[in-house]
């Protein structure tokens, strides 16, 4: 199965990340597949700094530095000291939807958790997990954080 391509999972940092991460590595390993971990700075980050204090954020570098180790914490909260084997994680730059829906290109499935609140008509799914859903190239599961909740892997 590993042929078919990488499962995918888009994480943002939420609380919602882990749990996404979770169920993606738990399919992963099924499905003898690499996981391929995805977070994106949207080009409204870049705008970020100009917002901030003085000295507080000074480039994109570091701006990728900090997605880089928000991502590393997700996965650290996911999975503890037991990583899947052949997982990878990366920062890619652009609209979160627009990146993962090409990164479905190739995947076997793509993982995305839902953070919608609530917001215009009471949507059950983010913006992100909508488009995702609505123009990836492969099948997509949209995560609840109360999907841990149902299993009893909440940490």
């Amino acid at each position: 199965m590993a042929d078919s391509g990488p499962m995918v999972v888009g994480i943002d940092g939420s609380e919602y990340s882990p749990a996404a991460l979770r169920l993606a590595g738990r399919l992963a390993s099924a499905l003898a597949s690499p996981l391929h971990v995805i977070t994106c700075l949207g080009l409204s980050d870049f705008y970020l700094p100009a917002h901030l204090p003085p000295g507080y954020i000074d480039s994109a570098a570091e701006l990728e530095a900090i997605a880089r180790r928000l991502m590393e914490q997700a996965i650290d909260r996911a999975f503890g000291p037991e990583r899947p084997e052949h997982l990878t994680a990366v920062v890619k730059v652009g609209s979160p939807s627009k990146v993962l829906v090409e990164e479905s290109r190739n995947a076997q499935m793509l993982v995305v958790g839902r953070r919608g609140h609530g917001g215009l008509l009471g949507q059950l799914m983010g913006s992100v997990s909508a488009a995702c859903a609505a123009h990836a190239h492969c099948p997509v599961l949209v995560v609840s954080q109360d999907t841990e909740n149902d299993h009893g892997t909440n940490t």
